[in-house]
């Protein structure tokens, strides 16, 4: 029986606050992480870790990564858009925070994501993300562990 392929990590990682702890993980199970930005960033000299710098514009990042992302693969992404194309590939997407999209909460995600838009551009809301906390980083390790373990999981059956 040939070995299963090799599981592999994108990170949309402009604005990433996790990228480090990607790697400390990855490197642990020994799997190839791809850091994907629009801009340079330090470079890693990780040998598992591929620095894909992107064009500049919108969405350039994300279409690289949905262009490469396979069955099993997993995106660390808060967007929401970039997560359902991941998903649709069979990829699982994980956000920073540790919360895992799943094909069953990515339709809600969307819509919430289209009426704060409309609520924001209506000058309804105004607002900005909740800060990035200790506990949102270690939940982000325990899911990214558990997400990895389950794919290894399903890829040996």
């Amino acid at each position: 029986m040939s070995e299963p392929a090799l599981l592999q990590i994108y990170v949309d990682a402009d604005a990433c606050p996790v990228k480090d702890e990607v790697v400390r993980v990855a490197e642990r199970h020994g799997l190839p992480v791809h850091i994907v930005s629009n801009s340079g960033m330090r470079p890693s000299g990780h040998p598992l870790v591929r620095q894909v710098v992107v064009a500049q514009g919108p969405d350039a990042a994300d279409d690289w990564i949905a262009e490469h992302v396979m069955d099993d693969d997993i995106c660390i992404t808060a967007d929401i858009p970039l997560a359902s194309r991941c998903l649709e590939k069979g990829a699982r997407a994980l956000r920073p925070d540790g919360k895992l999209f799943t094909k069953e909460s990515i339709g809600m995600a969307l819509a919430m994501r289209d009426l704060m838009q409309q609520l924001r551009e209506a000058g309804d809301v105004k607002g900005t993300n909740p800060a990035f906390t200790r506990e949102d980083r270690s939940r982000f390790l325990r899911e990214l562990e558990t997400t990895i373990q389950a794919v290894r999981r399903a890829k040996s059956l």
